[in-house]
């Protein structure tokens, strides 16, 4: 089980309220916006290749409409590939990834930041065609330390430090299968790229510093877990997907692992819909025990396609500690309350245009 260092040399709309019409660069509003974490909603056609884009608050109810115009290609699932930190990955027929902050609801769109990335190199017997996920080192791609992790369906992880002037993809072939559908994180604790193999029992890490041809690699040990009736259990295994999440609290420096298992539960158009049925959380210590747990403190975690992001509830009104909040699918919307082990979900028909959470700027 290793990873092996190739180029080792360098490094859908929804029925919406409006309550709110400003400015985007009111002084009051801006500041609002950048203390708080938003969930991206979609836009609103407003002519041409433009549309106008919709956010709202994760503590609020209702939508906020904004005099800020997108690109309509940016709520296109054949041409995003991810979002971190507010910017926006894109990857179309031309091989090339492009960081775009047009998402951000405190970036200008009269400057927009659009930053393109060398082209992509596929390694033998790789895809780079479909992305797992993007994950970045920094707030901004221009900071001139920040890396770039773009994780691909199968063998194949890159990296780029878009802001040197000669700046390459690092590319890295991962041996074992089980990463091969897993999704890269950035731990700012350890300044490490780190993956969850599938089952969450194995992480690999990537040193952005000591570039060594194999990554750390952590067995984890579950302890505590919960007790399930054997119906929940045969469910569970015999009928659910699962899927790993690593997330770091940047304010406590707790790392989690969530588990999470769903289930189809209708199809739509063709399309299966799925629904969580089971969320569980894990606290992980340097020594490799993963264990359960059911209290989080004041944390919140937020999961979606967006890199993962963990942040204290009494920092925002209205937001309700100990939660998780997700939107991993484009058309489920979820809140798990770990306490009480109770799951809120919406599934909507067309689902969602862009589902993201970006963090506070």
């Amino acid at each position: 089980m290793s990873l092996l260092l190739i180029q080792p040399s360098k490094l859908c709309f929804r029925k919406l309220v409006f309550v709110r019409s400003s400015p985007l660069h009111s002084d009051g509003f801006s500041s609002f916006l950048q203390q708080t974490p938003r969930h991206i909603i979609g836009a609103d056609p407003c002519g041409g290749d433009v549309e106008r884009l919709i956010i709202k608050n994760v503590s609020d109810r209702y939508s906020t409409y904004l005099e800020k115009k997108v690109p309509m290609e940016l709520f296109d699932p054949m041409v995003t590939i991810g979002s971190s930190n507010g910017w926006v990955s894109t990857l179309k027929e031309d091989g090339i990834v492009r960081l775009q902050d047009d998402l951000n609801p405190i970036a200008s769109d009269i400057e927009p930041k659009r930053i393109s990335l060398p082209p992509l190199v596929t390694l033998p017997h790789c895809q780079t065609q479909i992305v797992t996920n993007v994950a970045m080192s920094s707030f901004s791609p221009e900071d001139d330390d920040c890396v770039v992790a773009v994780k691909f369906l199968g063998p194949q992880l890159s990296f780029c430090r878009p802001a040197r002037s000669n700046s390459e993809w690092i590319n890295v072939k991962i041996e074992n299968p089980c990463f091969f559908s897993s999704s890269v994180m950035y731990s700012k604790k350890d300044d490490m790229f780190r993956i969850p193999g599938s089952g969450g029992h194995l992480i690999g890490s990537w040193d952005l510093k000591n570039h060594s041809k194999n990554p750390k690699l952590q067995s984890l040990r579950f302890q505590n877990l919960p007790k399930l009736r054997k119906a929940k259990r045969d469910l569970l295994k015999l009928s659910c997907y699962t899927s790993e999440h690593l997330v770091e609290s940047r304010t406590t420096g707790e790392t989690f692992l969530v588990k999470m298992y769903k289930k189809t539960v209708r199809f739509i158009k063709g399309i299966a819909k799925l629904k969580t049925e089971l969320l569980m959380v894990f606290e992980l210590d340097e020594e490799g025990n993963a264990v359960f747990t059911d209290n989080i403190g004041g944390l919140v975690i937020f999961l979606s396609k967006a890199e993962p992001f963990c942040l204290p509830a009494s920092s925002f009104p209205g937001m309700y500690s100990n939660t998780v909040k997700m939107l991993l699918d484009v058309d489920e919307s979820a809140y798990v309350s770990l306490k009480y082990t109770m799951i809120s979900n919406t599934i909507y028909r067309d689902g969602f245009m862009a589902p993201y959470y970006i963090p506070p700027q």
